[in-house]
C-alpha cells in the first residue's frame, strides 16, 4: 500500500497552512489555518474493509520545564514521546482521497465537535485536549485534525507522521474515549497493512 500527498513531501517540510500555528517575529507564534493535508493512497490489500488514519508526532519533550519560556530552549537531547494529532476512523473501503481542508479549516477554540465525521467515518480526539485541559478559553474536546504547533523554543525539528491503516473490520470497535492509545489498541490484530508519510515542522526561527 502507498500513501502520497500533494500537500508536502515526504520527508519535507509542511507548509503553515497546514499547521496550527505559524511563525509570529513579535509573538513567537501566531495561529493558522490549521487546514489538513491532502492524502492518497493505492495498492490496496484485498479483503480491506476499512482503513484507519493516525497522525502522530514522536517528538514532542518529554517535559515541559523549558517549553516556550523565555531565554531557554527545550534540548535536542531530552527523552521524547507521542502527541497524536489525528485520529479518523471507519474510513469506507472505497475512499482513495482525504481532501485537503475536507475535516478541518481553522483552530476551533474547545475543539472541533465529534466523534460523527463526514461521510460516515468517525473521528477520535487528539492531545490538544490534553494539552488545553483546565484552560478556561481552549479547554475542551478536540476532535478531529489539528495541525503542527511544537514549542517555538525547541531545537529538535519535529516530525508529522501520518499512517494508514487497511483493516480487515468494516467499522473500529470504540471505547468510550478513542484517544491515540485506545485506537492502537483497538486495531492490534486487524491491520491487513500499513503506509507512512512523513512531514516536518518548526515554530523555532533558528530551525526554519
Amino acid at each position: 500500500m502507498k500513501l502520497t500527498s500533494t500537500s508536502f513531501a515526504d520527508n519535507g517540510p509542511i507548509p503553515g497552512e497546514f499547521a496550527f500555528a505559524v511563525i509570529d517575529p513579535v509573538n513567537h507564534v501566531a495561529l493558522s489555518s490549521n487546514r489538513n493535508p491532502q492524502l492518497a493512497w493505492s495498492d490496496v490489500p484485498a479483503g480491506t474493509q476499512s482503513f484507519v488514519l493516525i497522525c502522530h508526532d514522536p517528538d514532542v519533550p518529554s517535559r515541559g520545564d523549558d517549553v516556550n519560556q523565555e531565554g531557554r530552549e527545550v534540548p535536542a537531547s531530552l527523552p521524547r514521546v507521542d502527541f497524536f494529532h489525528w485520529l479518523l476512523l471507519d474510513i469506507p473501503a472505497s475512499v482513495r482521497e482525504i481532501a485537503a481542508g475536507s475535516h478541518s479549516e481553522g483552530v476551533t477554540p474547545r475543539g472541533k465537535s465529534g466523534p460523527a465525521a463526514p461521510h460516515g467515518m468517525a473521528h477520535g480526539v487528539n492531545d490538544y485536549t490534553g494539552w488545553f485541559a483546565g484552560d478556561g478559553e481552549m479547554g475542551g474536546d478536540y476532535h478531529g485534525y489539528d495541525g503542527p504547533c511544537p514549542p517555538w523554543n525547541d531545537t529538535l525539528l519535529h516530525h508529522y507522521v501520518f499512517t494508514l491503516y487497511a483493516l480487515d473490520i468494516p467499522v473500529l470497535p470504540k471505547a468510550r474515549v478513542m484517544d491515540g492509545q485506545a485506537v492502537r489498541r483497538a486495531i492490534a490484530g486487524h491491520v491487513l497493512a500499513e503506509a507512512h508519510i512523513t512531514g516536518t515542522y518548526t515554530l523555532n526561527p533558528k530551525l526554519s
